[in-house]
């Protein structure tokens, strides 16, 4: 690697404001807000919405869509529409 040309990777939390689950990890992405780790030691804290904490797909609490609704309400919408005039 060319030196100079890089972010600097360093230790980071990302803290995950749906779950409250806080992970130690390594990125480029940096934040002026700090929080004391299970070590001892002050990282950044980046917040972020979701993670793999709160995600329904990672979770298993996904909803079901209600495609024979959806399929019913279209139809109603458009039943006029493209007839013949």
């Amino acid at each position: 690697m060319q030196s100079d040309i890089h972010p600097a990777y360093a230790p980071v939390i990302f803290n995950d404001l749906a779950s409250g689950e806080k992970v130690l990890t390594r990125s480029t992405a940096t934040s002026e807000k700090t929080m004391e780790w299970e070590d001892g030691n002050t990282y950044p804290v980046i917040d972020v919405e979701i993670s793999a904490a709160s995600h329904p797909f990672y979770t298993g609490k996904q909803r079901i869509m209600d495609s024979a609704g959806r399929v019913d309400k279209f139809n109603k919408r458009f039943k006029g529409f493209g007839g013949g005039q």
